[in-house]
């Protein structure tokens, strides 16, 4: 069951911006609307809001603003943003395949935005479906801290896991445990009954497969082409398929 996250530990590597890399406001508050739109307004009753109201409050958010945001999404606050969960698709430097997840009120912007980011650091958006065969979505959850790893996969295994990886990251030790999209919550409850402390859960795109990158170059244009894209405001998570050579980690 156990496994080694090595695309956790460069994305750690690379910023550290704040508690939540790559997230502003915009997309934080989004994430809370569109939970509270879907499900039950009362974070007790719904795991998606709790989750993304604890996202929200690690950014330093105020609660105010949460509060008007879960009031959007259960329609007791006037808003003039309809709010759609999108995916998108499009192919890296070397044909890297990259899925975006967005949440948007203009998909016209959205695209071009998308589009122009790609287009800039050698890629391209593709066509729906280009890529999301290459894919598994599963449910994820983050935990932080040093890890007895008998505790885990007891854990693990107690809560429905499919899989866990141990972070090679000393400065920032943890891991992260995968489960099916329909259990996470009850993942979450039973890795934090076991006194873990899980920072994020998380619905996630997984690569089947990776592509092991060995250029420098192409690199640094596929690490920044996921932050150019993780920056902006309509785009709510990335996944790529390729992991880098040990040689390019350190």
């Amino acid at each position: 069951m156990a496994g080694h996250s090595k695309w956790a530990n460069i994305k750690r590597q690379k910023a550290r911006v704040d508690a939540v890399r790559g997230k502003t406001f915009t997309q934080l508050s989004r994430a809370i609307i569109v939970a509270a739109r879907t499900g039950s307004p009362d974070p007790n009753g719904n795991f998606q809001l709790r989750t993304a109201i604890d996202k929200a409050k690690a950014a330093g958010i105020p609660n105010d603003n949460i509060d008007r945001a879960i009031a959007k999404g259960a329609g007791t606050l006037d808003s003039n943003n309809q709010l759609e969960a999108l995916r998108y698709e499009g192919y890296g430097a070397g044909g890297v395949a990259i899925i975006v997840a967005a949440l948007t009120d203009n998909r016209n912007r959205t695209a071009a935005d998308l589009r122009s980011a790609f287009t800039k650091r050698g890629g391209n958006l593709g066509e729906a479906g280009c890529v999301g065969w290459m894919f598994d979505q599963k449910g994820v959850c983050s935990i932080e801290g040093d890890i007895d790893e008998d505790t885990l996969l007891e854990a693990a295994l107690a809560g429905g896991a499919d899989v866990y990886e141990l972070l090679d990251d000393e400065e920032h030790p943890g891991a992260e445990v995968f489960t099916a999209v329909t259990n996470l919550e009850h993942l979450s409850t039973a890795l934090t009954t076991q006194g873990f402390t899980v920072s994020d859960a998380e619905v996630r795109w997984i690569p089947q497969n990776t592509i092991v990158i060995t250029d420098p170059d192409q690199s640094k244009q596929l690490l920044k082409l996921v932050e150019v894209l993780e920056a902006l405001d309509d785009v709510q998570a990335v996944t790529a398929n390729f992991d880098l050579a040990d040689e390019l980690c350190g």
